[in-house]
């Protein structure tokens, strides 16, 4: 009966149920148990999950990340929206590898939100913010970011940074018996959450 349960809230969790075998989940929350094999993450959608923790998946901590850290031809993240006047406003920025794919793809950060993985091209001042291009390979987007954008960056952690309380966002893989395998860990570190 509890596999049911976590099987049926980890499905309302994510886009297109009815190819959930097929897809990764993404966790946002907080933290509320670890016994070296299994975290357990109290979702923001208020849902309490378990997820495998794999022994050779590395963790991630969370660092502040600025735009005064930004640079030309840098790799970002950049989760955005599209404004009533049409804007492109990005909502959360983050420095992610160079060789991620670059391209455009939903995310659901919150709704309608997008994903531009890209390379920085150029920034300026714009009114209220600043305004960065960001070149996908296939196209260049806009992006308007606001003081209130949140921005992170990731780094590397160990298992000791697993604890109760602290931020977490994983990205799991659903397998067979509704069990959810982390592919991706990263938690709070010294106050900074994940933002993604």
């Amino acid at each position: 009966m509890m596999a049911i349960r976590i099987g049926l809230a980890v499905m309302a969790l994510m886009p297109g149920a009815a190819t959930a075998q097929a897809q990764n989940v993404n966790l946002r929350g907080t933290i509320e148990a670890f016994d070296g094999k299994v975290v357990t993450v109290k979702t923001r959608e208020g849902l309490t999950v378990p997820v495998e923790l794999p022994e050779a998946l590395p963790v991630a901590i969370t660092q502040l990340f600025s735009l005064a850290d930004v640079k030309p031809g840098m790799v970002l993240g950049v989760t955005t929206v599209k404004r009533a006047d049409g804007a492109v406003v990005a909502i959360d920025l983050r420095p992610i590898p160079a060789t991620a794919n670059q391209g455009l793809s939903p995310w659901d950060l919150q709704p309608d939100a997008t994903m531009t993985n890209a390379a920085v091209e150029g920034a300026a001042q714009a009114p209220n913010g600043n305004e960065i291009t960001l070149n996908y390979k296939s196209g260049t987007v806009k992006v308007l970011v606001l003081p209130t954008t949140a921005m992170s960056r990731s780094a590397p952690g160990t298992r000791d940074d697993i604890k109760p309380g602290v931020a977490v966002f994983s990205v799991a893989r659903r397998e067979a018996g509704d069990r959810l395998v982390a592919v991706r860990m990263q938690v709070g570190k010294d106050g900074v959450a994940p933002t993604q």
